[in-house]
């Protein structure tokens, strides 16, 4: 047995016609064909399937039963396969406290910084994290943002108390929650909300909770509060929030708003306090990047050099694979298909697992022109460590990378599921397949492209990196948007442009609408 390959023999997987393939390891090796060719059957149903059945079943029973299932694919069998480490396109997601510091975990390390060198010395690295009691801010428990009514939606300024004026549910004229207003004789029940005085308004809707008699049930006392502290004491500060169908309730009525006392940092004020070179933790996690590098290779100190370096090694990864501008305090749940893999990819390079398999799904989906010589850097870096790389790709510029060549074909579907060429990009040029042949063409420029007078135009926005701009597409026209990752296209088009035509269909590798 030959255990430089990873061996396949009798793959019948969905359309494949009983293939038998030999990989090389600690090579990379590219699949290409067309879509439906059958490449990700070979690559993603029999070989990451094997690997990941094979790997579960060294586990207990009782383990295997917390596992993602795996099933035996349909081929003879598999030889000298190695862990499998799948790399795709899909978005990492994670909730509010999942930041692109916290999933590279260079987050660990800014925070082992500034417990070394920040002045004031405040305590350990656990009180610089924003997902720590000791270092998150305490009202928005370390999110950076908060729930809270919105009187827009809560109150109608046109009418007094006693017409109604607000309008949450329960507290309709008459109700005892609205006697906890309308009898307190704090106010003139028939006065419109909107004549209010600055005084008279901040005690209906912003007064924290403050012992009075009650005006509901005689001889009593009662706390008042304004109508926001009443709603979030309620609502949001309760197991209240835990029901689905009280969230449902109160969603109308809720907005996001960053929050007051961190001003969106995430962190408490002593945490906030210490700094290094004049800058907070939350500046440095605020930073593009690339600026955030070259602010920490001008940190000296002795005593941080090796956490610097360690640093400047994963920071210098995301500019290499063109995530120079990224902030470390992104949401991962905001990044697209494309930043996501490219993240994944960056976490893994820190990884000291070696003789592994790694397999990536289209890893230039996403990347500008530009950025696709980075993205070959990170898969030979990759095999240099000693594993071996498995791709399916579809951008010649990425097949040009390969060491080895795996040509599916000859077409898709029941036409397919056939090996149609093995072997180095130069001999795939020359090869009679689609892939060698649409590798030697090129599209010619569309001379008489289709003119046009009407448009639809966006408000001009300046979400995520926008720069208060707008978008105005010609109609019945096909339109192209470009710029390098980054840029604020998806941004543009899915943040801007389909929420304000609601009517349009946003088809992209992660949603579909």
């Amino acid at each position: 047995m030959d255990y430089e390959y990873i061996e396949i023999v009798g793959a019948r997987e969905n359309n494949l016609k009983n293939v038998s393939l030999k990989i090389p390891k600690k090579k990379i090796t590219i699949f290409t064909g067309v879509s439906g060719s059958g490449k990700s059957s070979i690559v993603f149903e029999t070989i990451a399937q094997e690997a990941g059945r094979q790997l579960n079943e060294t586990y207990s029973k009782f383990v295997q039963g917390f596992m993602p299932k795996y099933s035996h694919p349909d081929v003879d069998s598999i030889a000298n396969l190695s862990l499998a480490i799948i790399v795709e396109q899909k978005k990492i997601g994670g909730n509010s406290r999942s930041t692109l510091g916290t999933i590279t975990d260079i987050n660990p390390l800014i925070r082992l910084l500034f417990s070394r060198i920040g002045e004031p010395h405040i305590g350990p690295s656990n009180y610089f994290s924003f997902n720590d009691p000791n270092g998150m801010c305490k009202t928005c428990e370390g999110i950076g943002r908060i729930v809270t009514l919105d009187l827009n939606k809560a109150l109608d300024k046109e009418k007094s108390l006693n017409e109604g004026a607000i309008l949450l549910p329960g507290y309709k004229v008459g109700t005892w929650l609205w006697k906890m207003y309308a009898s307190t004789g704090f106010f003139d029940c028939n006065k419109k909300i909107k004549d209010y005085s600055k005084e008279e308004y901040y005690k209906l809707v912003y007064w924290k909770p403050e012992k009075i008699k009650s005006s509901v049930v005689e001889g009593m006392n009662t706390t008042y509060m304004g109508l926001v502290e009443r709603f979030m004491h309620q609502n949001i500060k309760t197991e209240f929030e835990k029901s689905q169908a009280s969230q449902k309730k109160i969603a109308p009525f809720t907005t996001e708003t960053k929050c007051n006392d961190c001003d969106g940092k995430r962190y408490n004020k002593k945490t906030l306090s210490t700094k290094i070179m004049g800058y907070t933790i939350s500046d440095f996690t605020a930073m593009q990047v690339d600026e955030l590098l070259a602010l920490i290779q001008k940190i000296d100190t002795k005593s941080a050099k090796p956490i610097i370096q360690n640093l400047s090694e994963r920071l210098s990864d995301l500019i290499n694979i063109g995530l120079d501008y990224v902030s470390l305090d992104r949401e991962t749940s905001t990044l697209s298909g494309g930043e996501s893999q490219r993240v994944k990819m960056v976490k893994h390079l820190t990884s000291s697992l070696t003789d592994s398999i790694y397999i990536f799904d289209e890893p230039s989906i996403g990347l500008h022109p530009r950025d696709v010589h980075r993205l070959n850097e990170l898969l030979i870096k990759l095999r240099d460590k000693g594993n071996t790389i498995i791709v399916v790709e579809h951008d010649p510029d990425v097949i040009k990378v390969a060491d080895y060549i795996v040509d599916v074909g000859p077409k898709a579907g029941a036409n397919g599921g056939r090996i149609v060429f093995e072997g180095s990009y130069v001999d795939l040029l020359k090869a009679d397949t689609l892939t060698g042949q649409y590798l030697n063409k090129s599209l010619s420029i569309k001379s008489n492209p289709r003119k046009c007078n009407d448009y639809y135009e966006t408000k001009k926005s300046s979400l995520h990196n926008l720069k208060n701009v707008s978008l105005k597409i010609p109609k019945g026209i096909f339109t192209v948007v470009t710029g390098v990752a980054g840029s604020g296209k998806s941004s543009l088009v899915n943040g801007v442009f389909a929420k304000e035509y609601k009517d349009a269909i946003l088809i992209s590798p992660t949603q579909t609408k």
